[in-house]
Protein backbone atom coordinates (compact mmCIF):
# COMPACT_ATOMS: atom_id res chain seq x y z
CA UNK A 1 0.00 0.00 0.00
CA UNK A 2 1.19 3.49 -0.83
CA UNK A 3 2.48 5.43 2.29
CA UNK A 4 4.95 7.72 0.07
CA UNK A 5 7.61 8.24 2.89
CA UNK A 6 10.29 10.96 2.04
CA UNK A 7 13.65 9.18 1.74
CA UNK A 8 16.07 11.82 3.48
CA UNK A 9 15.51 13.30 7.27
CA UNK A 10 17.30 15.90 6.30
CA UNK A 11 18.96 17.26 10.13
CA UNK A 12 22.35 19.34 10.81
CA UNK A 13 24.24 18.43 13.73
CA UNK A 14 27.80 19.64 15.37
CA UNK A 15 30.08 21.44 13.61
CA UNK A 16 27.40 22.34 10.59
CA UNK A 17 25.15 23.90 12.76
CA UNK A 18 27.48 26.62 14.23
CA UNK A 19 28.04 27.72 10.35
CA UNK A 20 24.36 28.44 9.93
CA UNK A 21 23.61 29.56 13.80
CA UNK A 22 23.71 33.25 12.68
CA UNK A 23 21.51 32.99 9.86
CA UNK A 24 18.96 32.34 11.88
CA UNK A 25 15.97 34.38 11.62
CA UNK A 26 13.68 32.21 13.83
CA UNK A 27 13.67 28.90 16.25
CA UNK A 28 11.35 27.43 16.97
CA UNK A 29 12.52 25.75 20.67
CA UNK A 30 11.58 22.57 22.60
CA UNK A 31 9.23 21.18 20.69
CA UNK A 32 8.44 17.42 20.07
CA UNK A 33 9.24 17.59 15.88
CA UNK A 34 7.59 15.35 13.44
CA UNK A 35 9.90 14.64 11.22
CA UNK A 36 10.24 12.06 7.71
CA UNK A 37 12.18 10.18 10.40
CA UNK A 38 9.48 10.47 13.19
CA UNK A 39 8.67 11.98 16.38
CA UNK A 40 11.35 13.66 18.26
CA UNK A 41 12.31 16.17 20.83
CA UNK A 42 14.24 19.39 18.33
CA UNK A 43 14.77 22.85 17.91
CA UNK A 44 14.09 24.19 13.89
CA UNK A 45 16.45 26.91 12.50
CA UNK A 46 14.69 29.24 10.22
CA UNK A 47 16.41 30.96 7.42
CA UNK A 48 14.48 33.56 5.37
CA UNK A 49 11.41 31.52 4.12
CA UNK A 50 13.76 28.01 4.17
CA UNK A 51 14.25 25.31 7.61
CA UNK A 52 18.15 25.65 8.11
CA UNK A 53 18.36 23.05 10.64
CA UNK A 54 16.50 20.48 12.86
CA UNK A 55 18.74 19.81 15.84
CA UNK A 56 19.44 20.06 19.83
CA UNK A 57 19.93 23.41 21.31
CA UNK A 58 20.34 25.53 18.39
CA UNK A 59 21.96 28.89 19.24
CA UNK A 60 20.57 32.26 18.35
CA UNK A 61 22.83 34.02 16.44
CA UNK A 62 21.76 37.12 18.37
CA UNK A 63 19.07 39.31 19.38
CA UNK A 64 17.63 39.61 16.22
CA UNK A 65 16.95 35.40 15.81
CA UNK A 66 13.33 35.10 16.99
CA UNK A 67 12.52 32.58 19.61
CA UNK A 68 9.40 30.67 19.12
CA UNK A 69 8.99 28.21 22.48
CA UNK A 70 7.22 25.07 21.73
CA UNK A 71 7.80 23.17 25.09
CA UNK A 72 4.75 20.83 25.78
CA UNK A 73 3.63 21.43 22.04
CA UNK A 74 3.86 19.07 19.04
CA UNK A 75 5.09 21.08 15.93
CA UNK A 76 3.91 19.24 12.45
CA UNK A 77 4.40 20.51 9.10
CA UNK A 78 2.36 22.59 7.57
CA UNK A 79 -1.21 20.95 5.90
CA UNK A 80 -1.87 20.58 2.42
CA UNK A 81 -5.50 20.70 1.86
CA UNK A 82 -5.72 20.03 -1.97
CA UNK A 83 -9.78 19.68 -2.20
CA UNK A 84 -11.09 23.72 -1.55
CA UNK A 85 -13.84 25.42 -3.54
CA UNK A 86 -13.69 28.61 -2.75
CA UNK A 87 -15.51 31.39 -3.80
CA UNK A 88 -17.72 28.81 -6.25
CA UNK A 89 -20.46 29.48 -8.35
CA UNK A 90 -22.48 26.20 -7.33
CA UNK A 91 -26.44 25.20 -6.94
CA UNK A 92 -27.52 28.70 -7.98
CA UNK A 93 -25.31 30.49 -5.52
CA UNK A 94 -21.76 31.32 -4.61
CA UNK A 95 -19.82 29.63 -1.62
CA UNK A 96 -19.82 31.96 1.23
CA UNK A 97 -15.60 31.05 1.52
CA UNK A 98 -13.53 33.74 -0.30
CA UNK A 99 -9.67 33.32 -0.44
CA UNK A 100 -9.71 35.89 2.34
CA UNK A 101 -12.23 33.69 4.78
CA UNK A 102 -11.22 30.48 3.46
CA UNK A 103 -7.46 31.02 3.79
CA UNK A 104 -7.96 32.78 7.32
CA UNK A 105 -9.90 29.62 8.57
CA UNK A 106 -6.97 27.33 7.08
CA UNK A 107 -4.53 29.21 8.81
CA UNK A 108 -6.03 29.19 12.11
CA UNK A 109 -6.33 25.01 11.45
CA UNK A 110 -3.08 24.53 10.54
CA UNK A 111 -3.35 24.99 6.94
CA UNK A 112 -0.63 26.60 4.95
CA UNK A 113 -1.61 25.23 1.51
CA UNK A 114 -4.51 25.02 -0.77
CA UNK A 115 -5.51 23.63 -3.82
CA UNK A 116 -8.90 24.86 -5.66
CA UNK A 117 -10.29 23.80 -8.87
CA UNK A 118 -10.43 26.21 -11.98
CA UNK A 119 -13.91 25.49 -13.69
CA UNK A 120 -14.56 27.03 -16.83
CA UNK A 121 -17.29 28.87 -17.21
CA UNK A 122 -19.80 28.71 -19.96
CA UNK A 123 -17.60 28.94 -23.48
CA UNK A 124 -14.09 29.31 -21.79
CA UNK A 125 -10.85 27.89 -22.81
CA UNK A 126 -8.71 25.90 -19.79
CA UNK A 127 -6.50 28.84 -20.14
CA UNK A 128 -9.27 31.80 -19.13
CA UNK A 129 -10.27 29.49 -16.21
CA UNK A 130 -6.75 29.62 -14.88
CA UNK A 131 -7.34 33.32 -14.89
CA UNK A 132 -10.68 33.41 -13.46
CA UNK A 133 -9.21 31.35 -10.38
CA UNK A 134 -6.34 33.57 -10.48
CA UNK A 135 -8.32 36.96 -10.25
CA UNK A 136 -10.13 35.01 -7.28
CA UNK A 137 -7.22 34.88 -5.52
CA UNK A 138 -5.04 37.73 -6.13
CA UNK A 139 -4.23 40.08 -3.18
CA UNK A 140 -6.50 37.91 -1.05
CA UNK A 141 -5.40 34.66 -0.18
CA UNK A 142 -3.48 34.55 3.64
CA UNK A 143 -1.00 30.97 2.23
CA UNK A 144 -0.20 29.52 -0.80
CA UNK A 145 -1.93 27.86 -3.19
CA UNK A 146 -2.41 26.47 -6.69
CA UNK A 147 -5.18 24.91 -8.98
CA UNK A 148 -6.54 21.10 -10.77
CA UNK A 149 -7.26 22.41 -13.78
CA UNK A 150 -11.19 21.55 -14.43
CA UNK A 151 -12.01 19.62 -18.25
CA UNK A 152 -15.62 20.02 -19.02
CA UNK A 153 -15.98 20.24 -22.58
CA UNK A 154 -13.45 17.05 -23.80
CA UNK A 155 -13.75 17.95 -27.61
CA UNK A 156 -12.93 21.76 -26.74
CA UNK A 157 -10.72 21.30 -24.09
CA UNK A 158 -8.19 18.05 -25.34
CA UNK A 159 -5.55 19.66 -27.29
CA UNK A 160 -5.35 22.66 -24.45
CA UNK A 161 -4.02 19.84 -21.79
CA UNK A 162 -0.78 20.82 -22.93
CA UNK A 163 -0.30 24.58 -22.86
CA UNK A 164 -1.94 24.31 -18.92
CA UNK A 165 1.04 22.21 -18.20
CA UNK A 166 3.65 24.15 -19.61
CA UNK A 167 1.74 27.20 -17.79
CA UNK A 168 2.97 24.82 -13.90
CA UNK A 169 -0.46 23.27 -13.34
CA UNK A 170 0.02 19.22 -13.08
CA UNK A 171 -3.51 17.70 -12.56
CA UNK A 172 -6.49 17.67 -14.19
CA UNK A 173 -9.97 16.85 -13.05
CA UNK A 174 -13.15 15.24 -14.58
CA UNK A 175 -16.64 15.19 -12.83
CA UNK A 176 -18.68 12.29 -13.63
CA UNK A 177 -21.92 14.18 -12.73
CA UNK A 178 -23.43 17.68 -12.77
CA UNK A 179 -24.91 17.77 -16.47
CA UNK A 180 -27.01 20.59 -15.38
CA UNK A 181 -24.02 22.51 -14.14
CA UNK A 182 -22.16 21.81 -17.89
CA UNK A 183 -19.19 19.98 -15.91
CA UNK A 184 -19.99 16.09 -16.79
CA UNK A 185 -17.38 14.13 -18.83
CA UNK A 186 -18.79 10.64 -20.07
CA UNK A 187 -16.23 7.72 -20.68
CA UNK A 188 -15.50 8.94 -23.51
CA UNK A 189 -14.00 11.71 -22.34
CA UNK A 190 -12.37 9.80 -19.06
CA UNK A 191 -10.49 7.29 -21.20
CA UNK A 192 -8.89 10.12 -23.99
CA UNK A 193 -8.05 12.42 -20.76
CA UNK A 194 -6.48 9.74 -18.86
CA UNK A 195 -4.71 9.08 -22.13
CA UNK A 196 -3.61 12.22 -22.28
CA UNK A 197 -2.28 11.51 -18.41
CA UNK A 198 0.10 9.07 -19.51
CA UNK A 199 1.44 10.68 -22.07
CA UNK A 200 2.58 13.83 -20.12
CA UNK A 201 3.12 12.01 -16.40
CA UNK A 202 0.28 14.51 -15.23
CA UNK A 203 -2.75 13.24 -13.11
CA UNK A 204 -6.55 13.06 -13.14
CA UNK A 205 -9.03 13.50 -10.75
CA UNK A 206 -12.40 11.97 -10.38
CA UNK A 207 -15.55 12.65 -9.35
CA UNK A 208 -16.99 9.62 -9.39
CA UNK A 209 -20.57 9.00 -8.51
CA UNK A 210 -22.81 7.03 -11.46
CA UNK A 211 -25.32 9.79 -13.30
CA UNK A 212 -27.62 7.93 -15.10
CA UNK A 213 -28.57 5.58 -12.45
CA UNK A 214 -28.37 8.27 -9.35
CA UNK A 215 -30.95 11.40 -11.83
CA UNK A 216 -33.18 7.95 -12.08
CA UNK A 217 -32.93 7.68 -8.37
CA UNK A 218 -33.46 11.43 -7.68
CA UNK A 219 -36.27 11.75 -10.30
CA UNK A 220 -38.01 8.59 -8.80
CA UNK A 221 -38.28 10.53 -5.18
CA UNK A 222 -38.68 14.01 -6.09
CA UNK A 223 -42.16 13.78 -5.45
CA UNK A 224 -44.06 16.35 -2.79
CA UNK A 225 -45.26 13.86 -0.94
CA UNK A 226 -42.08 11.69 -0.18
CA UNK A 227 -40.74 15.14 -0.07
CA UNK A 228 -42.95 16.13 2.63
CA UNK A 229 -42.56 12.48 4.21
CA UNK A 230 -38.67 12.38 4.44
CA UNK A 231 -37.59 15.20 3.82
CA UNK A 232 -33.67 15.71 3.76
CA UNK A 233 -33.14 12.03 4.17
CA UNK A 234 -34.09 11.62 0.47
CA UNK A 235 -30.62 13.04 -0.13
CA UNK A 236 -29.15 9.58 0.86
CA UNK A 237 -31.71 7.68 0.11
CA UNK A 238 -31.28 8.90 -3.65
CA UNK A 239 -27.47 8.04 -3.10
CA UNK A 240 -27.15 4.58 -1.86
CA UNK A 241 -23.27 3.12 -1.90
CA UNK A 242 -23.57 1.51 -5.20
CA UNK A 243 -23.63 4.77 -7.21
CA UNK A 244 -20.21 5.48 -5.63
CA UNK A 245 -18.55 1.80 -6.15
CA UNK A 246 -19.70 1.57 -9.85
CA UNK A 247 -18.47 4.56 -10.97
CA UNK A 248 -14.90 4.80 -8.87
CA UNK A 249 -14.78 0.55 -10.81
CA UNK A 250 -15.57 2.28 -13.93
CA UNK A 251 -12.97 4.83 -13.58
CA UNK A 252 -10.39 2.44 -12.46
CA UNK A 253 -10.89 0.25 -15.36
CA UNK A 254 -10.44 3.03 -17.77
CA UNK A 255 -6.97 3.68 -15.27
CA UNK A 256 -5.86 -0.02 -16.14
CA UNK A 257 -6.70 0.14 -19.86
CA UNK A 258 -4.83 3.56 -20.43
CA UNK A 259 -1.75 3.52 -17.71
CA UNK A 260 -3.35 7.19 -16.93
CA UNK A 261 -2.57 8.26 -13.29
CA UNK A 262 -5.86 8.41 -12.27
CA UNK A 263 -6.64 10.12 -7.95
CA UNK A 264 -10.48 9.60 -6.80
CA UNK A 265 -11.58 12.08 -5.09
CA UNK A 266 -13.70 12.70 -1.77
CA UNK A 267 -14.20 8.10 -1.40
CA UNK A 268 -16.65 7.75 0.87
CA UNK A 269 -17.98 4.51 0.86
CA UNK A 270 -16.09 1.24 2.25
CA UNK A 271 -16.84 -0.58 -1.28
CA UNK A 272 -14.90 2.26 -2.66
CA UNK A 273 -11.91 1.34 -0.52
CA UNK A 274 -11.94 -1.85 -1.44
CA UNK A 275 -12.24 -1.51 -5.12
CA UNK A 276 -9.00 0.82 -4.83
CA UNK A 277 -6.54 -1.40 -2.94
CA UNK A 278 -7.79 -4.33 -5.10
CA UNK A 279 -6.81 -2.46 -8.11
CA UNK A 280 -3.37 -1.33 -6.53
CA UNK A 281 -3.02 -4.43 -5.83
CA UNK A 282 -2.97 -5.80 -9.43
CA UNK A 283 -0.56 -2.32 -10.20
CA UNK A 284 -2.67 -0.27 -11.15
CA UNK A 285 -1.91 3.74 -11.09
CA UNK A 286 -4.63 4.51 -8.87
CA UNK A 287 -4.94 6.68 -5.88
CA UNK A 288 -7.63 8.05 -3.34
CA UNK A 289 -8.44 10.85 -0.60
CA UNK A 290 -11.03 10.79 2.09
CA UNK A 291 -12.58 13.59 3.61
CA UNK A 292 -12.61 14.76 7.14
CA UNK A 293 -16.47 14.64 6.99
CA UNK A 294 -16.63 10.50 6.14
CA UNK A 295 -14.27 9.52 9.01
CA UNK A 296 -16.57 10.87 11.90
CA UNK A 297 -20.15 11.89 10.46
CA UNK A 298 -22.76 9.18 9.57
CA UNK A 299 -26.05 9.79 7.62
CA UNK A 300 -28.12 9.57 10.73
CA UNK A 301 -27.14 13.67 10.92
CA UNK A 302 -29.82 14.08 8.18
CA UNK A 303 -32.90 13.16 10.45
CA UNK A 304 -32.07 16.46 12.29
CA UNK A 305 -34.41 19.23 11.92
CA UNK A 306 -31.14 21.22 10.68
CA UNK A 307 -30.08 17.80 8.46
CA UNK A 308 -30.41 19.91 5.27
CA UNK A 309 -27.54 21.69 6.52
CA UNK A 310 -25.16 18.50 6.14
CA UNK A 311 -26.04 18.27 2.35
CA UNK A 312 -22.61 17.24 0.69
CA UNK A 313 -22.06 15.09 -2.68
CA UNK A 314 -21.62 12.52 -2.32
CA UNK A 315 -22.87 12.65 0.94
CA UNK A 316 -21.84 11.09 4.49
CA UNK A 317 -22.74 7.25 4.47
CA UNK A 318 -22.83 4.46 7.03
CA UNK A 319 -21.13 3.62 10.41
CA UNK A 320 -19.52 0.78 8.58
CA UNK A 321 -18.40 3.19 5.60
CA UNK A 322 -16.40 5.05 8.41
CA UNK A 323 -14.97 1.82 10.05
CA UNK A 324 -13.79 1.00 6.63
CA UNK A 325 -12.05 4.63 5.56
CA UNK A 326 -10.15 4.56 8.83
CA UNK A 327 -9.22 1.04 8.16
CA UNK A 328 -7.93 1.93 4.77
CA UNK A 329 -6.22 5.08 6.22
CA UNK A 330 -4.01 2.69 8.49
CA UNK A 331 -3.60 0.29 5.20
CA UNK A 332 -2.62 2.64 2.70
CA UNK A 333 -5.10 2.64 0.19
CA UNK A 334 -6.44 6.16 1.64
CA UNK A 335 -3.64 8.06 0.65
CA UNK A 336 -4.89 11.63 1.56
CA UNK A 337 -7.34 13.24 3.73
CA UNK A 338 -8.69 16.56 1.97
CA UNK A 339 -12.08 18.73 3.25
CA UNK A 340 -14.00 19.45 -0.15
CA UNK A 341 -14.38 22.82 1.28
CA UNK A 342 -17.71 24.47 -0.03
CA UNK A 343 -18.89 26.84 2.94
CA UNK A 344 -22.42 27.75 2.37
CA UNK A 345 -24.55 29.87 5.13
CA UNK A 346 -27.53 28.64 6.56
CA UNK A 347 -29.65 31.16 4.61
CA UNK A 348 -28.16 29.75 1.34
CA UNK A 349 -28.68 26.30 2.73
CA UNK A 350 -32.25 27.56 3.04
CA UNK A 351 -32.78 28.03 -0.60
CA UNK A 352 -34.01 24.36 -0.22
CA UNK A 353 -37.81 25.14 1.18
CA UNK A 354 -37.93 21.22 1.34
CA UNK A 355 -37.12 20.17 -2.37
CA UNK A 356 -33.58 18.17 -1.75
CA UNK A 357 -32.76 18.47 -5.72
CA UNK A 358 -32.44 22.65 -4.46
CA UNK A 359 -29.72 22.31 -1.36
CA UNK A 360 -26.10 24.03 -2.26
CA UNK A 361 -24.40 20.87 -1.43
CA UNK A 362 -21.31 21.19 0.43
CA UNK A 363 -19.48 21.79 4.10
CA UNK A 364 -17.00 24.13 5.22
CA UNK A 365 -13.99 22.31 6.80
CA UNK A 366 -10.56 24.36 6.47
CA UNK A 367 -10.39 25.33 9.79
CA UNK A 368 -11.38 21.81 11.63
CA UNK A 369 -9.31 19.42 8.98
CA UNK A 370 -6.07 19.34 11.34
CA UNK A 371 -8.17 19.01 14.88
CA UNK A 372 -10.59 16.66 13.20
CA UNK A 373 -7.89 14.06 12.31
CA UNK A 374 -5.87 14.85 15.54
CA UNK A 375 -8.59 14.02 18.04
CA UNK A 376 -10.56 11.62 16.16
CA UNK A 377 -7.57 9.51 15.22
CA UNK A 378 -4.81 10.26 16.86
CA UNK A 379 -6.17 10.73 20.11
CA UNK A 380 -8.49 8.26 20.11
CA UNK A 381 -5.95 6.03 18.91
CA UNK A 382 -7.06 4.95 15.54
CA UNK A 383 -3.54 6.49 14.09
CA UNK A 384 -0.27 7.35 15.36
CA UNK A 385 0.62 11.15 15.01
CA UNK A 386 3.16 10.30 11.90
CA UNK A 387 0.67 8.69 10.36
CA UNK A 388 -1.51 11.97 10.64
CA UNK A 389 1.01 14.29 8.91
CA UNK A 390 1.40 11.77 6.05
CA UNK A 391 -1.98 12.01 5.23
CA UNK A 392 -2.13 15.58 5.39
CA UNK A 393 0.86 16.83 4.80
CA UNK A 394 3.90 14.71 3.44
CA UNK A 395 1.31 12.67 0.88
CA UNK A 396 -0.86 15.37 -0.59
CA UNK A 397 2.74 17.39 -1.51
CA UNK A 398 4.64 14.42 -3.31
CA UNK A 399 1.44 13.45 -5.07
CA UNK A 400 0.72 17.30 -6.05
CA UNK A 401 3.80 17.80 -7.30
CA UNK A 402 4.63 19.93 -4.09
CA UNK A 403 7.47 18.03 -2.27
CA UNK A 404 10.28 18.54 -1.13
CA UNK A 405 9.52 22.29 -0.79
CA UNK A 406 6.08 21.00 0.53
CA UNK A 407 5.18 18.40 2.91
CA UNK A 408 7.63 17.87 5.66
CA UNK A 409 9.59 19.20 7.94
CA UNK A 410 13.61 19.18 6.73
CA UNK A 411 16.25 20.90 5.55
CA UNK A 412 15.63 23.24 2.37
CA UNK A 413 12.17 22.98 2.76
CA UNK A 414 9.70 25.92 2.54
CA UNK A 415 9.46 27.03 6.54
CA UNK A 416 5.72 25.62 6.69
CA UNK A 417 4.67 24.62 10.17
CA UNK A 418 1.72 24.38 12.75
CA UNK A 419 2.54 24.43 16.79
CA UNK A 420 -0.07 22.31 18.48
CA UNK A 421 -1.22 21.51 22.37
CA UNK A 422 -1.18 17.51 22.76
CA UNK A 423 -4.52 17.95 24.73
CA UNK A 424 -5.59 21.89 24.65
CA UNK A 425 -9.37 22.01 23.65
CA UNK A 426 -11.30 24.45 21.78
CA UNK A 427 -15.31 24.05 21.85
CA UNK A 428 -16.08 24.24 17.85
CA UNK A 429 -18.17 27.65 18.00
CA UNK A 430 -18.89 29.18 14.36
CA UNK A 431 -19.22 32.86 16.15
CA UNK A 432 -15.69 32.58 16.76
CA UNK A 433 -14.45 30.73 13.79
CA UNK A 434 -12.56 32.42 10.85
CA UNK A 435 -15.05 30.57 7.99
CA UNK A 436 -17.90 32.73 6.55
CA UNK A 437 -19.92 30.06 7.46
CA UNK A 438 -22.66 30.33 10.51
CA UNK A 439 -22.78 26.86 11.74
CA UNK A 440 -20.61 23.70 11.38
CA UNK A 441 -20.84 20.18 11.31
CA UNK A 442 -19.45 20.13 14.48
CA UNK A 443 -20.77 22.65 16.11
CA UNK A 444 -20.04 21.89 20.13
CA UNK A 445 -17.81 19.83 19.35
CA UNK A 446 -14.49 19.90 21.52
CA UNK A 447 -11.29 19.38 19.79
CA UNK A 448 -7.68 19.76 19.83
CA UNK A 449 -5.51 20.38 17.00
CA UNK A 450 -5.75 23.97 16.43
CA UNK A 451 -3.02 25.49 15.12
CA UNK A 452 -1.36 27.64 18.39
CA UNK A 453 1.17 28.97 15.57
CA UNK A 454 1.11 28.43 12.36
CA UNK A 455 4.13 29.49 9.64
CA UNK A 456 4.12 29.73 6.31
CA UNK A 457 7.66 30.53 4.72
CA UNK A 458 9.11 31.04 7.99
CA UNK A 459 6.33 34.18 8.87
CA UNK A 460 3.80 33.41 11.85
CA UNK A 461 0.56 33.92 10.33
CA UNK A 462 -0.99 32.52 13.47
CA UNK A 463 -0.02 33.55 16.85
CA UNK A 464 -2.14 32.24 20.14
CA UNK A 465 -4.96 31.26 18.22
CA UNK A 466 -5.37 34.23 16.23
CA UNK A 467 -4.36 35.27 12.75
CA UNK A 468 -1.72 37.82 12.70
CA UNK A 469 -0.80 37.45 8.99
CA UNK A 470 -2.12 39.58 6.44
CA UNK A 471 -4.01 38.80 3.11
CA UNK A 472 -2.29 38.61 -0.06
CA UNK A 473 0.87 37.28 1.30
CA UNK A 474 0.36 33.65 -0.25
CA UNK A 475 1.79 32.65 -3.67
CA UNK A 476 0.92 30.69 -6.18
CA UNK A 477 2.69 27.72 -6.87
CA UNK A 478 3.45 26.12 -9.89
CA UNK A 479 4.10 22.14 -10.52
CA UNK A 480 5.14 20.54 -13.03
CA UNK A 481 4.42 16.28 -12.59
CA UNK A 482 1.72 14.43 -10.55
CA UNK A 483 0.82 11.37 -8.71
CA UNK A 484 3.58 8.08 -8.73
CA UNK A 485 5.42 10.58 -11.17
CA UNK A 486 5.78 13.07 -8.44
CA UNK A 487 6.61 10.14 -6.18
CA UNK A 488 9.00 8.48 -8.51
CA UNK A 489 10.90 12.20 -9.04
CA UNK A 490 10.67 12.40 -5.27
CA UNK A 491 13.10 9.08 -4.67
CA UNK A 492 15.36 9.93 -7.80
CA UNK A 493 16.01 12.89 -5.92
CA UNK A 494 16.71 11.11 -2.86
CA UNK A 495 18.52 8.54 -4.17
CA UNK A 496 21.54 10.96 -5.20
CA UNK A 497 21.65 13.18 -1.89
Amino acid sequence: MRHFLPWRQGLLTGPKLAEVAMRFDKIIAGGTVVTPGGAQKADIGISGEKIAAIGSNLVAGGNSTHVIDAGGHIVIPGVLDVHVHLALPFCGTVSADDYVTGTRAGARGGVTTLIDFAIPYEGDSLGDAADNWHEKARGKSLIDYTFHICITRWDEHKDQIKGMIERGFSTFKEFMIYESEGWQSDDRALFGTLEKMKEFGTMLLVHAESARVLDELIERHHTLELMEEYGAMLHPMTRPNFIEAEAIQRAVMWSEITGGQLYIVHMSTGEGADIVKDAQMRGVPVLAETCAQYLVLDDSVFEREDGHLFACCPQVKKQKDIQRLWKGMRSGEVSVVSTDTCTFSRKQKAMWEGDFTRIPMGLPGLETLLPILYTHGVRYGRISIEEMCRKLSTNPAQIMGLYPRKGAIQVGADADMAIIHPTHEIKVDPAAMETNADWSPYDGWSLAGFARTTLSRGEVIVNDYKIVGEPGRGQWLPRKTAGLAAVESVSSVNSEI
